[in-house]
């Protein structure tokens, strides 16, 4: 992967993150605050499984899968708590394919709650990964 789609890879990583961001930042009480978060989420957790695709490819290990992207990246020390991340895998799959206003509200509250560790991975596969880019 040359520098310059590394460094594509972060902007548009860190852009979506930034829009979750944003989306979390709105009154709970709106429902379409809790429906952009969903969106964004699944946005962010798409190119987030992508950026650790392609910084496990530069390492010289392979990951086909977003599952399999989440646990190599684990194995490397990348992220923390596995089971946290394989779950944000789990909330966008379903959240993709069906929606259920209750079930939505609770994917949104570990959205809430995930956004701390979604921050911290990119700031660390960045600064790893795209720094001095």
């Amino acid at each position: 992967m040359s520098a310059s789609q590394m460094k594509a890879t972060f902007e548009s990583l860190g852009k979506a993150l930034g829009r979750l961001e944003e989306a979390l930042g709105q009154p709970v009480e709106n429902p379409l605050a809790v429906d952009a978060t969903i969106q964004r989420f699944e946005f962010t957790i798409e190119l987030f499984w992508k950026a650790l695709k392609r910084c496990l490819e530069f390492e010289g290990i392979d990951a086909s899968t977003p599952r399999g992207a989440l646990q190599q990246a684990y194995q490397a020390g990348w992220l923390e708590d596995e089971s946290r991340w394989l779950q944000m895998l789990r909330d966008r799959n379903e959240t993709s394919h069906t929606y259920d206003e209750a079930k939505a509200r609770k994917i949104y509250e570990r959205i809430r709650a995930n956004q701390p560790a979604l921050r911290a991975a990119y700031e660390f596969l960045r600064q790893r990964f795209a720094t001095g880019i």
